[in-house]
C-alpha cells in the first residue's frame, strides 16, 4: 500500500476525515481496554511482611490489611499507604552513621547545633545519643502525625536538652548516666502519646557525653583541682575517725574508772555508816562492854603495825621484854 501525497487542500481534508471516521469507530472498544487495565492496576495490592496496609476511602480510615494480596476499590476510590510497623526506626543525634557493620564509619562533622547543651550548673556539654521507635499505631500516624522522623527528632532534642538541664556537669558526666536516658526515654514517650502519634519509643541512649573541645584543658583543670580538694577532705576524715574514737574511748574509760570509785566510795561509806549506827546502838545498851570492845579492837588493829614493844618500869634497872605480840603476823 503506497502513500499518496494529495494534490489539493481539499483532498488533503478529504482525506483526514476519513481517517478521523475510521479511528471513532476502535476508540469506544480502546476507552474500555484502559479503563479494564486501569481499573486491574489499581485494584490489586500487596503488603510486605514487615508492613501493614491502611485503606482510606474518600480520605476516611475504613481498614487494617495483614501482609499478603489484598483488593481494594479501583481508580483511587479508596488509597493504600503503607506502614512499616515491624521496622525499628533509628535516629541519631550529635553524629551519623555513614556505614554500619563491624568496622563502623562514622561522619566526620560535627553537629554542635543539636549536641552543645546547658546543665543545671550553668557548664556546657557536647551529648551525642541516639533514639529507637517502631510504630505501634499505623492508623493514629498516618491521622496525627504529619512528619513522623522529623516530630520524634525534634522531640528528643527538646527533651533531652530538658534532662541534662535538670543535671550537674558532674552527674551528666559520671553518676547519673544512665538515668538521664531512662528519664528522657519516659519524658519522649510520654509527649508522643500526648499527640495521639502511635509511635513507640524502644530505646533512648546516650553515646558519649564530653565538654567541648575548646575548654576541655580548663575543665581537666577544675577536675584535677577537686580531686585534690577531695582527696586532702578524705585525709582529713581519715586523721579524724583515727583519733576521734580513741579520744572517745580514753574518755569512756576515765569516766567508767571515775563511776566504779565513786560506786567504791559510797559503799565504803555507807558500810562505815552502818557499822557506825549498829555500834551506837551496842554502846547504848552496853557502854561498859560496847567501850572496852572497842578499845580492844583498836589495839588488835594497831599493835601489829608498832613493830617491837618495849615497857619500861620507873624503878626497874633493866628493859623487860614483852610477849611478841606480832609473832606469826605479818606487819601491813
Amino acid at each position: 500500500m503506497s502513500f499518496k501525497i494529495p494534490d489539493t487542500p481539499e483532498e488533503l481534508f478529504r482525506q483526514g476525515q476519513h481517517n478521523f471516521n475510521n479511528l471513532n469507530k476502535f476508540l469506544p472498544t480502546l476507552f474500555v481496554i484502559v479503563l479494564l487495565l486501569a481499573t486491574a492496576a489499581t485494584s490489586f495490592y500487596t503488603v510486605s511482611p514487615n508492613e501493614v496496609g491502611v485503606i482510606r476511602r474518600f480520605g476516611q480510615y475504613v481498614r487494617t490489611t495483614d501482609p499478603g494480596l489484598h483488593f481494594k476499590l479501583p481508580l483511587n476510590i479508596e488509597k493504600l499507604d503503607k506502614v512499616k510497623v515491624r521496622f525499628p526506626y533509628k535516629e541519631e543525634f550529635g553524629f551519623r552513621t555513614i556505614m554500619a557493620g563491624v568496622n563502623t564509619k562514622y561522619s566526620n562533622r560535627r553537629y554542635i547545633e543539636e549536641s552543645i547543651m546547658l546543665t543545671g550548673d550553668l557548664n556546657v556539654l557536647d551529648v551525642s545519643w541516639t533514639v529507637e521507635f517502631k510504630i505501634k499505631d499505623p492508623v493514629k500516624l498516618l491521622f496525627n502525625i504529619r512528619a513522623p522522623r522529623e516530630t520524634v527528632r525534634d522531640l528528643s532534642e527538646a527533651v533531652m536538652r530538658q534532662v541534662i538541664g535538670d543535671s550537674s556537669v558532674s552527674e551528666a558526666l559520671t553518676t547519673r548516666r544512665d538515668q538521664i536516658s531512662q528519664n528522657a526515654h519516659e519524658l519522649l514517650q510520654a509527649v508522643l502519646d500526648s499527640y495521639d502519634s502511635g509511635i513507640q519509643i524502644e530505646t533512648v541512649k546516650l553515646q558519649d557525653v564530653n565538654v567541648p573541645q575548646r575548654v576541655q584543658k580548663s575543665f581537666n583543670e577544675v577536675n584535677e583541682a577537686e580531686q585534690e580538694k577531695e582527696r586532702v577532705i578524705n585525709e582529713a576524715w581519715e586523721a579524724y575517725n583515727k583519733i576521734i574514737p580513741k579520744a572517745k574511748g580514753q574518755a569512756a574509760k576515765t569516766i567508767s574508772e571515775a563511776e566504779g570509785y565513786a560506786s567504791a566510795r559510797i559503799s565504803k561509806a555507807e558500810g562505815d555508816a552502818n557499822k557506825f549506827i549498829e555500834t551506837w546502838n551496842a554502846y547504848k545498851e552496853a557502854k561498859d562492854v560496847t567501850r572496852r570492845r572497842l578499845y580492844l579492837e583498836t589495839l588488835e588493829e594497831i599493835l601489829p603495825k608498832a613493830g617491837k614493844i618495849y615497857v619500861f618500869e620507873p624503878e626497874a634497872n633493866n628493859v623487860l621484854p614483852l610477849i611478841n605480840l606480832t609473832e606469826g603476823k605479818t606487819n601491813e
